[in-house]
């Protein structure tokens, strides 16, 4: 590519991530609450409320997006013709802390639409780092759906700093941020804005991996660019909750404090000073003054018709009836979100199996991406063989499905009575590939040595039996 093509790419990389972070921004906002806070219906509550509930948000966003994540856990990749994963993907991802970078990572692409994960070859072996939407973006081949180039955005005070990753070289990019007429900085999206950097060493190195190391996790879409936010439809309905509970909260402040009526009087007048302190007239006391004050005054003549308290279990039935709308429009389970939360033992798996299903959709979505970066990181290890097995080994996940300690241990002993082997059973209870592996061992070492022989299980005809068994003679 020359120069001019270089750059190019770089301004409609750079471009894509400037067109998306306005989204990002909101959804972001939204998932830590700092977004979607009170709505008002009219520019009159809004004057009188919002001070006094500021900083109040309902915020039903943050549960949707994190219930299908807390149950995704990697547990590793096992190759062709090995019954346990792989030790050297295992070494690079806990080097690297894997699996908070990996969960971070899937909670912002089911926030934003996307995330993006990052292989580098490093002194110390492969390094996996994970990127924000907001300062990364993929383009792929239209047909082939190959990486075909890839941009890490970082900026300081000053200066906006990119590298373009192409699959066979690593470029260092830079633009200055120009002054606006407010006096804030900001980056112009057009090509003549970036220039080759060579602050940081070369400008340009070999990428070793053979295809761009940038990585991303889409969320669902609809077989087009465009992936959805698991959050974007809680939004608006998120704003009606809050919408309601202004209302709500509105009436139980009125519903505090009595209203008080002064009969037979007319509305009291303040004095109007001019600059020397002197009065010049009267004006009625504003109204909206007289609201606040929850006072009222009704001139000679005048009665009242009605003083009513209102009725608020209508609001807090709206509000319940919205939140069971979201459970069911994000298939989160309505004890999550605290509607219908008694849920009987007997039915927890049936109440929770949309979001099972869920999980496991996001699963499917992340799994071909961490594979790629299993991949790149045997690469950059230098070890070619396994790249290849790795691309298709099979990947491992913890079964999203919450089950009791009884019913999981019984279901389990019922497959080891059908014959399952005890690796399998162990690898069914949960436990991480590592572990399985010290577990297997422990048992052989009981094998081994007679003194670590467990103690034989009492039969059900109780001690005697035991006792009568030959191999406990001394």
């Amino acid at each position: 590519m020359t120069p001019e093509q270089v750059l190019k790419l770089a301004a409609l990389l750079s471009q894509k991530i400037q067109d998306r972070r306005a989204e990002i921004a909101l959804n972001v906002s939204y998932y830590k609450g700092t977004e979607g806070r009170m709505k008002y219906a009219s520019d009159e509550f809004r004057e009188y409320f919002a001070r006094r509930f500021a900083g109040f948000s309902d915020n039903w966003c943050k549960p949707v997006a994190e219930a299908p994540i807390e149950r995704i856990n990697h547990l590793g990749i096992r190759l062709a013709d090995m019954s346990t994963a792989d030790e050297g993907s295992a070494r690079r991802w806990e080097r690297n802390d894997g699996n908070r970078g990996l969960s971070e990572a899937l909670l912002m692409m089911t926030v934003a639409k996307r995330s993006f994960g990052l292989v580098s070859p490093s002194p110390v072996g492969a390094r996996y780092t994970f990127e924000h939407p907001d300062s990364a973006a993929v383009i792929y081949d239209a047909i082939t759906r190959e990486r075909r180039a890839g941009l890490a955005l970082w900026q300081d005070e000053k200066t906006e700093f990119a590298s373009l990753y192409l699959p066979n070289s690593v470029l260092s990019l830079r633009r200055e941020k120009h002054a606006a007429s407010a006096g804030d900085l900001y980056v112009p999206p057009d090509a003549d804005g970036w220039q080759f950097d060579d602050s940081r060493g070369l400008i340009e190195v070999r990428n070793p991996l053979g295809v761009v190391p940038l990585v991303e996790f889409r969320n669902q879409s609809l077989l087009d660019d465009d992936p959805i936010s698991d959050i974007a439809g809680v939004r608006s309905t998120q704003d009606t909750i809050n919408l309601v509970w202004a209302y709500l909260i509105n009436g139980l402040d009125v519903a505090s404090l009595p209203g008080r009526v002064v009969k037979g009087v007319d509305v009291p007048k303040e004095v109007i000073l001019n600059e020397l302190g002197e009065t010049i007239g009267t004006r009625p006391i504003e109204i909206d003054q007289l609201v606040k004050d929850r006072v009222m005054f009704l001139p000679e003549g005048a009665d009242i018709a009605e003083w009513a308290a209102a009725n608020l279990d209508p609001f807090s039935k709206v509000i319940e009836q919205a939140v069971q709308h979201i459970a069911a429009q994000t298939r989160t389970p309505g004890h999550y979100l605290l509607t219908g939360s008694n849920v009987p033992a007997t039915g927890y798996e049936i109440a929770e199996a949309g979001l099972t299903s869920k999980s496991l959709e996001r699963i499917s979505y992340a799994s071909p991406e961490v594979r790629e970066m299993h991949r790149l990181g045997a690469i950059a290890d230098g070890d070619n063989a396994a790249a290849e097995q790795i691309a298709v080994g099979k990947m491992l996940w913890k079964k999203p499905q919450y089950r009791s300690e009884s019913q999981l241990m019984d279901g389990l002993g019922k497959m080891r009575t059908a014959g399952f082997p005890f690796q399998w059973i162990a690898e069914e209870y949960g436990l991480d590939p590592t572990e399985v592996d010290r577990v297997m061992e422990m048992i052989k070492r009981e094998q081994e040595e007679s003194y670590l022989t467990p103690i034989p299980t009492p039969a059900p005809n109780g001690v005697a039996d035991v006792l009568a068994d030959p191999s406990l003679v001394i």
